[in-house]
């Protein structure tokens, strides 16, 4: 349901205006769950509050969805959303005339009727395409990739062999299963014998460089691998390269808009831009806005962003991370991010802003986009007409 407002005051202040109803949905059942809750802090401040009406629902490290007073929250003016306990209990359930619904669980089963889900979600059951699956199964517009991109980019393997097929440059690396690992099928000394030192073993389906670690000594894989192991039933060994990272953020559009790149530059101590260097230290890392690169190399990892972000087929918006090789000054597709960080810090809003774009604009082309999207999915024909 579209909410109204009315004002009072002039004429053209007292007529009805209609705002679009966002259930900004955060939280989540992975590794990045705190992350998560700041983001959405983050884009329920900046969303505008003039267009839009913000109904906050999360999901807790149990599963559970829950509705919130969105005055509640805010009056606690932390850098996180919170999620109260006591708040009563809903599901996502099918609307009308192409609406979700937001309906409680409770003997009143109050039922809120939304426009869009603007997910402010990371990390697996959250970006990797099964919230997306829900969403569309309810009918439900939301924003972001949809669920084979979401999917893919969240596989970091499927996501360098389909980079690979676009002719997009990757590191060499090695990708298997843990059922594979532990049935002996993985032999370390081989990967020791295709691959050197530094090397970093990532599980294929976290974010935040969750389960991330550099190895310098091969007698350290075991215990590298049996951590990633604990977030992901798939792991990489990618080759470790002296590498700066670059990052570039994409917002759908006809054509869409690339925006200028950035480098993320850890500090020593960290070694790589770690989960500690990215959310914990505040000196972790710091950036160069626009990337201090050649005007030569900003066109070409601009061009490869834009490559991998249709190559996988994303919409809305993705993040795209390379690695620039210091001797070869070749770029080669760390991963991308379909469901970016919406932070205070995170990239993806600061690169929009510093290409002209704010945070609050760049919020509403991401619900336009989404509504713009879902009607033309609705407008598809699902029964054969033959």
């Amino acid at each position: 349901m579209v909410a109204k407002e009315s004002h009072q005051g002039n004429s053209e202040d007292s007529r009805m205006t209609e705002k679009t109803r966002v259930a900004v949905l955060y939280g989540g059942r992975s590794g990045e769950h705190e992350v998560s809750l700041r983001s959405a802090a983050s884009v329920v401040r900046h969303l505008d509050r003039t267009r839009f009406e913000v109904i906050p629902v999360s999901i807790d490290k149990a599963g559970r969805w829950q509705r919130h007073d969105l005055r509640r929250i805010e009056q606690t003016g932390d850098e996180s959303l919170s999620i109260p306990p006591e708040s009563p209990e809903v599901r996502l359930a099918q609307g009308a005339n192409g609406r979700a619904a937001v309906v409680g669980l409770d003997e009143a089963k109050e039922r809120t009727e939304i426009d869009v889900v603007f997910p402010v979600l990371h990390g697996p059951l959250c970006e990797d395409g099964t919230l997306q699956g829900l969403l569309e199964l309810t009918e439900t517009a939301y924003v972001g990739s949809g669920v084979m991109a979401s999917a893919v980019g969240m596989d970091k393997d499927v996501t360098k062999r389909l980079a690979t097929l676009a002719g997009i440059p990757i590191a060499p690396y090695r990708a298997f299963t843990r059922r594979a690992y532990e049935r002996g099928a993985v032999p370390l000394d081989e990967i020791a014998a295709t691959l050197t030192l530094p090397v970093f073993v990532k599980p294929c389906n976290m974010g935040s460089s969750v389960g991330i670690h550099k190895v310098k000594a091969w007698a350290d894989l075991p215990v590298a691998l049996a951590d990633a192991f604990r977030y992901d039933v798939k792991v990489l060994v990618e080759q470790g390269i002296d590498a700066r990272e670059i990052e570039v953020a994409v917002l759908d559009g006809d054509p869409p808009f690339v925006s200028v790149a950035s480098e993320l530059n850890p500090q020593a101590h960290h070694d790589f831009y770690s989960y500690a260097a990215k959310y914990l230290d505040p000196e972790g890392a710091s950036v160069d806005l626009p990337a201090d690169i050649s005007p030569e190399q900003m066109d070409e990892v601009r061009a490869l962003a834009l490559r991998a972000f249709e190559a996988l087929e994303c919409s809305g918006l993705a993040r795209v991370d390379f690695f620039l090789d210091r001797q070869s000054g070749a770029f080669s597709l760390n991963e991308i991010n379909t469901l970016p960080g919406f932070t205070s810090i995170s990239m993806y809003p600061k690169m929009m802003e510093a290409s002209g774009i704010s945070y609050p604009k760049l919020l509403t082309r991401l619900v336009d986009l989404a509504l713009d999207r879902h009607q033309t999915r609705r407008g598809l024909t699902r029964e054969f007409e033959g």
